[in-house]
């Protein structure tokens, strides 16, 4: 039986992705960086420290990473602010009223800084909605390491093969994957080049896992 449900945040609730796009090229620039497309999809789901160490290893530079992802954090502060592009997701506000109404216990499971879903939450009034939210950067290995969806689950309450995770980009679902959790891959108009192969349910619209259909799957 379906309990609880696993939330992705970025490409799942919200599409910060531009904005995180932006924020990277910009700190890309500032260390003049030469970033390619692909190298740069590769890092989707991953925390911004692990990027930051991948990229001093890759371009073998002499920053430490953290200060790396100041500077990210700096501008992507500023986007976040002033950038009228940010807003949720097509139909996961709706999806989200769905599970809650029908006594689905929800958690948050990102790769985001705590300081960037606090500031999604707020903007956008999702507390009510959710028993926690747990945070990738605070954890020493990221997506898809499977860890914080585990701990996830933990935080749910439930036993694991009573949970349901949302996921939209390849880390994401390999995590899921590892975590031997139920997985629905969300294939949006915003999702490039991410491999939904270990998903066990993929999806383009939100509509496909309402609650009475997702829990026929949960029998």
């Amino acid at each position: 039986m379906l309990k609880a449900v696993l939330f992705d945040m970025d490409g799942v609730i919200v599409d910060t992705e531009p904005l995180h796009h932006k924020a990277y090229y910009g700190m890309f620039d500032s260390l003049k960086l030469e970033v390619s497309d692909s190298h740069y999809q590769s890092f989707t789901g991953q925390s911004t420290i692990n990027v930051c160490r991948s990229l001093c290893n890759y371009f073998k530079l002499t920053h430490n990473p953290a200060d790396l992802v100041q500077v990210k954090r700096n501008i992507f502060k500023d986007l976040f602010k002033n950038d009228p592009d940010l807003q949720l997701i097509d139909g996961v506000l709706e999806l989200i009223k769905d599970y809650h109404y029908n006594g689905l216990t929800l958690v948050l499971a990102s790769s985001a800084s705590m300081g960037t879903i606090e500031g999604v939450f707020n903007r956008f009034e999702l507390d009510q909605f959710f028993k926690d939210k747990l945070s990738g950067a605070d954890l020493k290995a990221s997506k898809p390491h499977p860890e914080i969806f585990l701990n996830a689950a933990q935080v749910s309450g439930h036993h694991k093969d009573n949970c349901l995770i949302i996921e939209d980009s390849t880390n994401g679902i390999q995590a899921a994957h590892a975590a031997d959790i139920f997985c629905v891959g969300y294939k949006s108009v915003n999702s490039k080049n991410q491999d939904y192969s270990k998903a066990d349910y993929v999806i383009n619209d939100f509509k496909e896992i309402s609650y009475n259909r997702i829990k026929k799957l949960f029998l």
